[in-house]
């Protein structure tokens, strides 16, 4: 497959991954490693050029660099979330926490910093695809995949799996993937604590390390999105050192 700008070849139901990077390095390396587990790649070396072909021929999942010339990964996930829903991995620095935040509250599903490994970085898209489409997730035996979980009702809150779709007092919450099956975890069991290693592991179910940090920024943002519908929500409590609950009575 190219690996050169622009789409490789797409056949049939294969899985495509955008890569958007200024350095052609990471652009390669990442694409190379992706083709070697069965993945289509399209390779964008900036914001600006890759707003238009992602709206207009969206990809099943693209990988956004941050720091970028011309329009930087924050702008390009904004850009992206107002026309189309797109699954996103932001690859960040280290010291880059503040633009990890912002990214999490603008709904991208995960980010990894870098340096970072490409076994870490497949695990990581190959999870955010079971996840958002399972039936199309590559490498997954039909056998595999586990039936769509009954909906949840409880108090306010209704969560329907089957459509990943989310309403509190009737009205509708946009969540990500990773937002929802942390809720999801939470709300199976109200008034249950939930540890964070118990909320990643319903959310990345994977074997993927992921940080304290992680958890409580997607809690964060939920709180904020149920707080644009009601401005009272209260009912993901937190208990300091022990994790999180779900009340809602």
């Amino acid at each position: 497959m190219s690996e050169t700008e622009g789409e490789a070849s797409l056949k049939g139901d294969e899985i495509t991954i955008a890569l958007v990077d200024d350095d052609r390095n990471i652009l390669t390396t990442v694409s190379i490693a992706l083709q070697a587990e069965g993945f289509v790649t399209r390779l964008y070396s900036d914001g600006e050029t890759a707003l238009k072909a992602l709206v207009d021929n969206p990809p099943d999942l693209a990988v956004f660099d941050i720091k970028m010339p011309k329009m930087d990964g924050l702008e390009l996930l904004r850009k992206v979330r107002e026309r189309v829903a797109l699954p996103v991995i932001f690859l960040t620095s280290k010291d880059d926490e503040q633009d990890e935040e912002v990214g999490l509250e603008l709904g991208a599903d995960d980010y990894i910093a870098k340096p970072f490994s490409l076994r870490l970085l497949v695990a990581r898209i190959r999870a955010i695809l079971r996840r958002a489409n399972p039936n199309k997730a590559l490498g997954i035996e039909s056998q595999d995949i586990e039936p769509a979980n009954p909906s949840i009702r409880t108090g306010r809150l209704f969560m329907d799996p089957a459509r990943h779709h989310v309403t509190w007092d009737e009205r509708p919450v946009s969540l990500t993937v990773t937002e929802f099956l942390i809720l999801e975890a939470l709300a199976a069991r109200p008034g249950v604590i939930k540890s964070r290693n118990q909320l990643m592991d319903a959310a990345y179910p994977d074997d993927i390390f992921v940080d304290d940090r992680t958890v409580d920024s997607h809690i964060k943002r939920m709180r904020r999105k149920f707080r644009s519908v009601d401005p009272e929500f209260g009912a993901i409590d937190t208990l300091y050192g022990a994790g999180y609950s779900f009340t809602d009575g």
